[in-house]
């Protein structure tokens, strides 16, 4: 059953060819725009920009989503998600952080702008978990049934700033010893987009990650990840298919661009880590809750 789709990390890890926003152009600049408007969110997604440099594949998955994208029923669908993220990350009890920072002299503005860039992704990522959910249920042959209303959601999207990165170049040594420990520890062959952005304030990204990295590596770690594959697979099962995409017109698409194969597996690595990245980002929320007391 699709419901009991097991997580699958490619092995080999596959390479992907995303192009960053700065280098689109023309049709792709507008697809990227397009992509952004519909799931209210400042970036693109390191996922979205993988699947896009298959762009038959890409137009038929994204004209299929693009009219739900919009709904009630899929933001309903991401606020369950992340609510499930937070409830798993909270049961690996991550440490407070907040103690720390204001004893090296984080201030209450400066840790508000951390908050408000963990938001961005905290709310950001749960659409493209839903969208890589779809492409491999589809490319693996499953039918999408969902039937539901296309009733338009309440609470209108607004996108918000994109957040500044630090980009792999721009590191300095102790930050990139942190994006090579990141890679090493996930088993992945780049850094998310979230990393790079928290990793602007260097200073509280190294400890936060530390903390991570030891609920990434301890006890029941898996199980909350597999808690929210699991719901997003059941989510986006039953999410509006109002364009009727099948599992055979996504795979022709996808032929016409590569080896079926190649889109597969690169559409798995992205089902497989976006779970553990929803995980991670509410772990990192959940460590700035506590009040400050500096002004």
């Amino acid at each position: 059953m699709a419901s009991d789709l097991p997580r699958l990390k490619p092995d080999p890890v596959p390479e992907i060819h995303p192009v960053p926003e700065y280098e689109a152009g023309g049709a792709l600049a507008d697809v990227y725009a397009r992509t952004k408007r519909g799931l209210g969110v400042p970036w693109m997604g390191v996922v979205a920009m993988a699947f896009a440099h298959y762009p038959k594949f890409y137009d038929n998955l994204w004209t299929a989503l693009e009219p739900v994208v919009g709904s009630e029923a899929f933001a309903s669908a991401c606020q369950f998600l992340r609510d499930t993220a937070e409830a798993e990350a909270a049961k690996l009890d991550p440490p407070r952080i907040l103690p720390r920072l204001e004893r090296i002299g984080y201030g209450r503005r400066e840790l508000d702008e951390i908050r408000a860039c963990n938001e961005v992704f905290s709310d950001g990522n749960m659409p493209y978990v839903l969208m890589a959910t779809v492409a491999r249920l589809l490319l693996e042959g499953h039918d999408w049934p969902g039937q539901g209303p296309l009733e338009p959601r309440k609470t209108p999207v607004s996108a918000g700033d994109r957040p500044a990165l630090m980009e792999a170049h721009h590191a300095d040594p102790s930050t990139a010893a942190v994006y090579a420990d990141i890679r090493e520890t996930l088993g992945l062959l780049f850094v998310n987009t979230d990393y790079r952005a928290f990793a602007r304030w260097p200073s509280y990204f190294a400890p936060a990650w530390t903390d991570l990295k030891l609920a990434v590596t301890g006890p029941g770690y898996s199980d909350a990840v597999l808690t929210v594959h699991r719901a997003a697979t059941d989510l986006a099962l039953a999410l509006p298919n109002p364009t009727g995409l099948t599992p055979g017109a996504l795979q022709t698409a996808a032929r016409e661009d590569a080896d079926l194969a190649e889109v597969l597996s690169v559409v798995r690595l992205f089902q497989w880590l976006l779970p553990g990245l929803a995980v991670n980002v509410a772990f990192l929320r959940a460590q700035l809750e506590q009040q400050v007391s500096r002004v």
